[in-house]
């Protein structure tokens, strides 16, 4: 989100009126939009309306809440995929190949995927640190905590690893590559389709993985089945 994201908008019309531009870059905010609007729909519509379904307190169990999450960040790729292929239909259209001037398209189209990245944060991210917290031995909550941070840093070095491997693939034999210096003569929608392939093989391997694991019983838990036991008694 903060480089693919930035450069495909570098190249689409920031304006707002006649005067106004807005950075590509500034339109992170609507990431941070989404998050504080999809907590409240999350707290008070879906964990409410899950409760009635599954019996939990919290609604979908932390692994459930965290598949969701990946899932929503598989479509954010879709999105950026399909604007992109939009995109370089204008170019192709109007010969704007090797055009300096903005591409006749509305950098807001990039506000859904965005959004979607939002949504995929409030599930995933939120999810992640409740289960790294609850599922700590009580000694090893704010150390696990804090390890579930590291894995937002191992992913920035894979995503400039995987962005390496796919500029020396792609650019072999003289050829431009995915993610040229002219993003007009390049093909970045292959990266983004890359990118929701790896997300989905990413998904599979987490539901693999999340299917073995057991959760440890919380101190809510136990209390919570104290009180089940009185109420069978009675």
């Amino acid at each position: 989100m903060s480089t693919m994201y930035v450069l495909q908008g570098n190249t689409l019309d920031p304006h707002i009126g006649p005067h106004f531009k807005i950075p590509a870059a500034s339109l992170s905010i609507f990431d941070t939009l989404s998050v504080i609007i999809w907590v409240p729909v999350y707290d008070r519509i879906l964990v409410p309306f899950v409760r009635r379904i599954t019996g939990r307190e919290r609604g979908f169990t932390q692994l459930t809440r965290m598949g969701i999450g990946l899932v929503i960040s598989i479509f954010a790729m879709v999105a950026a995929g399909v604007l992109e292929v939009v995109r370089l239909h204008i170019i192709h259209r109007d010969n704007l190949y090797d055009s300096k001037d903005y591409i006749p398209m509305s950098i807001f189209w990039q506000v859904q995927q965005y959004f979607l990245v939002g949504a995929a944060e409030v599930f995933t991210f939120i999810g992640q640190l409740e289960f790294f917290y609850d599922q700590a031995p009580d000694a090893m909550r704010s150390m696990c905590s804090a390890l579930s941070l590291t894995t937002v840093a191992l992913g920035n070095y894979l995503s400039t690893l995987l962005v390496t491997i796919v500029t020396d693939i792609t650019t072999k034999n003289g050829k431009l590559g995915w993610i040229p210096d002219n993003l007009n003569r390049g093909h970045l929608d292959y990266f983004f389709w890359l990118l929701a392939i790896l997300s989905f093989i990413n998904f599979l391997v987490y539901l693999l993985i999340a299917k073995w694991y057991t959760y440890k019983k919380t101190a809510d838990d136990l209390e919570q089945e104290k009180t089940s036991d009185g109420f069978d008694k009675d």
